[in-house]
């Protein structure tokens, strides 16, 4: 009988060790799960505004987008948008593309006049860091990191892509990044930037090709900027709808039929 219980001596000694440490990771795991929620936001969409910046885009250009996009975000409908929304706020980033990506405005939550005025202030200062030719592909793919690996919880995501031409010079395809991001239950919206004075840049057919190359995933649509005359008010408009969930009535249909091959947002992990 004393062999028998200097033998479990032992073993009662590493049990407590055991239990001793589980109830300490037990205790950390309870501290640091609130310390974890404290550090992400809550919104009801995260928006990149994805903007061209390619060679096709001098620098007076660059500033009209700039101050276009800016108009738009403290425009009353985009505000009232906002607050009419389910969680009264939105998430948004404005990133410049071309041969590369720059973040021109971080992660801001947009949640009133003031805070979409801080933005749209934050936009119009910063020096051009997009240089180049056109990777769309690349593009894509960065927008998608940009929402996967950011410190915001939102049961929409959206890329809002702008360009005025589909050439793709380096980098991923087209087709390989808009299949992965679609594939991670991101939405892809498109503004086309017609240029009717210079079909060098636009083509016939820019419409068409970022119909059916570039826009996808659940609810996606496509607003057409016809010149500089319209774009704030059309980038307003494509807002308003983004912020709403909705869709321009002629493309719903279309639209509407290719929403169950995606997955929802809230399968994707952060």
């Amino acid at each position: 009988m004393r062999v028998a219980a200097a033998n479990l001596l032992p073993t009662t000694r590493y049990l407590k060790i055991v239990l001793f440490m589980l109830l300490r990771l037990l205790i950390f795991v309870l501290i640091a799960s609130p310390l974890a929620a404290q550090t992400q936001r809550e919104a009801g969409l995260e928006l990149v505004l994805l903007a061209d910046a390619s060679g096709s885009i001098d620098a007076d250009e660059l500033a009209f987008q700039r101050q276009g996009y800016a108009l738009a975000i403290t425009d009353a409908a985009v505000i009232a948008a906002i607050g009419n929304s389910i969680y009264g706020n939105v998430a948004v980033t404005y990133v410049e593309w071309a041969a590369n990506t720059a973040v021109v405005v971080p992660w801001t939550i947009i949640d009133s006049e003031e805070t979409a005025r801080a933005f749209a202030d934050a936009l119009t200062g910063p020096p051009r860091q997009a240089y180049g030719s056109n990777a769309i592909g690349s593009a894509l793919l960065d927008a998608k990191r940009l929402i996967e690996r950011n410190d915001i919880i939102a049961p929409r995501a959206v890329i809002d892509f702008s360009g005025d031409s589909i050439r793709n010079s380096s980098g991923p395809s087209i087709r390989e990044a808009r299949a992965e991001v679609l594939a991670a239950g991101i939405t892809i919206n498109a503004l086309p930037i017609l240029r009717p004075e210079d079909g060098r840049r636009a083509g016939a057919n820019l419409e068409e090709e970022y119909a059916t190359r570039i826009i996808g995933g659940p609810g996606a649509f496509m607003v057409t900027a016809e010149g500089r005359n319209s774009f704030a008010e059309t980038v307003r408009r494509k807002l308003v709808l983004e912020i709403s969930g909705l869709m321009p009535p002629a493309q719903f249909a279309a639209a509407k039929k290719g929403n169950a091959t995606y997955p929802s947002r809230s399968a994707r992990p952060k």
